[in-house]
């Protein structure tokens, strides 16, 4: 089983904090620049106290919350951590109705009915710039109509969520899930991208665009 805590210093100023949360053990990230206090939280998915914890342990100012998808598993934290640490919603335009439906991201199956409303809604290349970074977003629909990347360019790393795996990539059964999609916005979307770039997925361990462009067989 992988750590439930994990903590990387990137090549490049970034800290990247990994929390598995959830009894689908999702991988939540903290992000922030070397030296700042401010800090993002991508898929708080469950365990808000634990997330809010560790945020309050290394005296991180918690800017915003963004979200990969709106599945149960990435989402269930959300409102707990906001009135914890505080923090802006995003989400990408095309996922709103997904969040606000707890048949659609099947929160109802796990009798947690989960409804969310995104503060700030994504488009597609849009350039955001928080706590000190510039994330650019990257739509990956396939698992979710909604689904995004977030691209740190110049660090040369991407947060999938549950677009790709380490060789694997993400269930498409659930609903808005397509299977055409998604393999269309893997090959399309994020394995163009440089072959030196860190992928944080949703699940699982890191992987890099070099290796699954080798070893994941939907590639």
């Amino acid at each position: 089983m992988a750590d439930k805590f994990r903590k990387k210093e990137t090549g490049m100023d970034i800290e990247i904090t990994m929390l598995m949360v959830g009894a689908i053990q999702t991988n939540c990230y903290i992000v922030n620049r070397k030296g700042s206090t401010d800090c993002i939280v991508i898929d708080p998915g469950d365990e808000a106290e634990k997330i809010a914890s560790h945020l309050e342990k290394k005296g991180l100012s918690n800017q915003g919350i963004l979200l990969t998808h709106g599945h149960f598993d990435h989402i269930m934290g959300v409102s707990k951590l906001q009135s914890l640490a505080g923090g802006t919603l995003y989400a990408y335009e095309g996922e709103k109705e997904l969040l606000a439906d707890p048949g659609l991201n099947v929160s109802y199956m796990v009798n947690e009915e989960t409804a969310l409303e995104a503060e700030v809604l994504l488009r597609d290349g849009q350039t955001l710039e928080i706590a000190g970074m510039d994330f650019t977003v990257i739509h990956t629909p396939g698992h979710t109509t909604g689904s995004c990347c977030y691209y740190l360019e110049q660090e040369k790393i991407l947060f999938s969520g549950d677009t790709i795996f380490m060789e694997s990539v993400g269930r498409t059964d659930f609903p808005t899930g397509n299977g055409r999609q998604l393999l269309e916005s893997i090959r399309s979307r994020v394995l163009i991208l440089p072959p030196e770039v860190q992928i944080y997925p949703g699940h699982g361990p890191e992987t890099s665009v070099a290796y699954e462009k080798q070893n994941n067989p939907y590639a």
